[in-house]
């Protein structure tokens, strides 16, 4: 059978590809890594693992296309995934540079990162990574985002079963927000999914069980709903521009990793933090 060869244009900026082409190399020179010891220089395997965030290519195919073995090409990628990940901002310095940035108010989203079928059981028995809300396996993630929807921050990843809440509370977010709504008038606009998290979050007011909403709460609901609904922009952006993260099938664990390092890749593409 004759192999086909084809030319393909990767949908990232040449400069996002030399600039992590330049932390891997800073990366090897930590570890002490001769020259001429990695069947891929770094440049070679930064679009190995852009092609594979923005594709969502097959390990298997990049690892044909760039005559390496497999094993290689994972090992390459998680390389990747560690040295992005590693300069996203951690939660106080994410709200610092939104706090010294002026903003009025911050939004707050779950994502669900869709995943293969994971066995594990969680309370009760129940999949761990099953979320009902979505019906099928994933992660969940934490998006904090501008409110122009930019996303600046992202949290390590929770089973999909958890709720928004239980993740917000658990990676110290309702604290944390609370905080600096509290001290520097700054809210965070919210879905009813983080209903009584406290004073420092907005959202829409719930109708009450047999009555409806008076005028005045159904104007407040709508106005949160229009200024929140920019929100839905963070997920979206990061979701469309990296296909890698509409459907992971590695280790649901490393979503934190994949989550983070697209974090990072959108900021250098976009040249902007917050």
């Amino acid at each position: 059978m004759t192999n086909i060869t084809y030319t393909a244009v990767l949908d990232v900026g040449r400069e996002t590809a030399e600039t992590l082409a330049r932390l891997l190399r800073e990366h090897r020179e930590r570890l002490g890594t001769r020259k001429n010891t990695r069947a891929l220089g770094v440049f070679k395997q930064g679009v190995l693992i852009l092609w594979w965030f923005v594709d969502g290519a097959r390990l298997a195919q990049l690892a044909r296309d760039n005559q390496i073995s497999v094993p290689t090409a994972y090992r390459y990628l998680h390389e990747g995934l560690t040295v992005l990940a590693d300069r996203a901002p951690d939660l106080s310095t994410a709200l610092e540079r939104a706090a010294a940035a002026g903003y009025t108010h911050l939004n707050l989203d779950g994502a669900v990162i869709r995943t293969d079928r994971v066995a594990a059981a969680g309370p009760n028995g129940a999949d761990l990574w099953w979320s009902g809300k979505h019906t099928h396996h994933g992660g969940n993630v934490q998006v904090i985002s501008a409110p122009d929807g930019w996303p600046i921050w992202v949290s390590p990843v929770r089973p999909g079963r958890e709720h928004d809440t239980t993740c917000a509370r658990t990676h110290g977010l309702i604290t944390a927000l609370n905080r600096l709504a509290a001290t520097l008038d700054i809210p965070t606009l919210t879905d009813l999914g983080y209903e009584n998290a406290g004073d420092g979050f907005r959202h829409p007011v719930k109708k009450p069980q047999g009555r409806e909403l008076n005028l005045e709460q159904q104007t407040f609901n709508k106005m949160i709903r229009g200024i929140h609904g920019v929100a839905e922009r963070a997920n979206a952006l990061l979701k469309v521009t990296f296909k890698a993260l509409r459907r992971v099938s590695l280790d649901p664990g490393s979503i934190t990793r994949i989550a983070r390092a697209a974090l990072v890749l959108l900021q250098m593409e976009h040249g902007r933090t917050t």
